[in-house]
């Protein structure tokens, strides 16, 4: 990707290379044929090399999706805020990454060789109705509206986001959430589903937007007007269980029943059966109910910290002590310890998340614990 070969250079050696051919059938080379060949294959070489190199040197301006440098020269901090705007109130789905995303589809360029994929969002008029408006109030709603684009944009990735966290906390599907909601706009919700991950059908997509993810997370920060902070510092969890034994960190493990390597995504407390786990903050219950993996599980929604969502859940219960919706204390009871789902024995498995991103309990429990 990137490279582009003349056709005039590629039309020169074939040329050469049929007069060779038809020569030899003729009556073999000559001495000049043998003395001026070399030249003029070497020169044909040479204006390919060129010709490549100079396509990749004109690629940043030329827009094509996928050039990867093109993006941050195409787009400027004017449409930071469009950006964090559209993701406001989305978990998983950050400016950075909702720019990469429109980097992967277009390079922000609204011309595109399809008539039936407009703007640098490239909305189909279907998709269009159902996700566009008219965000800048110029009294147009068009894909080719940057402002209009970004919103829509945004506004499908966080639907599909609020999907994959619903199946996520049932336990139906395992992976990043970003990972998870690219798969899903690529492919569909159904196929992630059915996997219960990212289907090696999105890989490649998902790949191609992560990698455009380092600069526009540079071009976030170089426009910090709006951003929201880091969690408070004195905002700490209260222990969900008596004692913080920790049985398995959090981090990269080996599983003790899979055999697969991955990330632990939370940390296991030793626990009895039927120790009590309490709420380890104040929050409404988004999830209580069995999953095949976690067992009888509480995911529990405390709101927001300075512009960033805070989850946190317990797994692997023996009862639930809640029902989804409910409104509970920090220290309330949602259940007791046990080991359904895929356990080796009673214990509580404890998740924070922030954004929809894992983060290490232990660093939450700091002055709880």
């Amino acid at each position: 990707m990137g490279q582009t070969v003349s056709p005039t250079s590629t039309t020169a050696t074939a040329t050469v290379s049929a007069t060779v051919v038809a020569s030899r059938r003729r009556r073999g080379p000559g001495a000049c044929l043998l003395v001026v060949l070399p030249g003029v294959v070497t020169l044909g070489a040479v204006f390919a090399f060129v010709s490549s190199v100079e396509g990749e040197t004109a690629a940043p301006q030329s827009g094509t999706p996928g050039q990867a440098e093109s993006a941050v020269s195409n787009v400027d901090g004017s449409y930071v805020p469009w950006l964090r705007k559209a993701t406001a109130d989305c978990v998983g789905v950050t400016p950075a990454l909702l720019a990469a995303h429109i980097d992967q589809l277009s390079g922000w360029q609204s011309e595109s060789a399809s008539l039936s994929e407009l703007g640098i969002a490239r909305f189909t008029t279907a998709s269009w109705k159902k996700w566009g408006r008219d965000e800048d109030g110029n009294g147009t709603s068009t894909p080719l509206d940057k402002a209009d684009a970004i919103m829509a944009l945004g506004r499908q990735d966080c639907s599909l986001s609020k999907r994959m966290t619903t199946l996520r906390t049932k336990g139906a599907v395992n992976g990043d959430l970003a990972d998870l909601t690219l798969a899903a706009y690529a492919v569909g919700v159904d196929e992630v589903a059915e996997a219960g991950k990212v289907p090696s059908s999105a890989h490649l997509f998902v790949t191609e937007v992560k990698k455009r993810l380092p600069q526009y997370s540079a071009l976030v920060r170089r426009n910090p007007e709006q951003q929201g902070g880091a969690p408070a510092a004195g905002a700490r969890l209260q222990p969900p269980v008596a004692v913080l034994s920790v049985t398995s960190p959090f981090g990269s493990r080996k599983h003790p029943l899979t055999g697969v390597t991955k990330l632990h995504t939370g940390v296991d407390f030793d626990a009895p059966q039927g120790a009590q786990v309490s709420a380890a903050w104040g929050g409404v219950v988004e999830f209580a109910g069995m999953t095949p993996a976690y067992g009888y599980r509480v995911v529990i929604d405390h709101g927001t910290i300075e512009g960033k969502r805070l989850q946190t859940t317990y797994s692997h219960l023996s009862a639930l002590q809640v029902s989804a919706g409910q409104n509970l204390a920090t220290g309330q009871a949602v259940g007791l310890a046990g080991s359904t789902g895929l356990s080796t024995g009673p214990h509580l498995h404890f998740e924070v998340l922030l954004d929809g991103q894992y983060s290490d309990p232990m660093a939450w429990l700091g002055a709880g614990g």
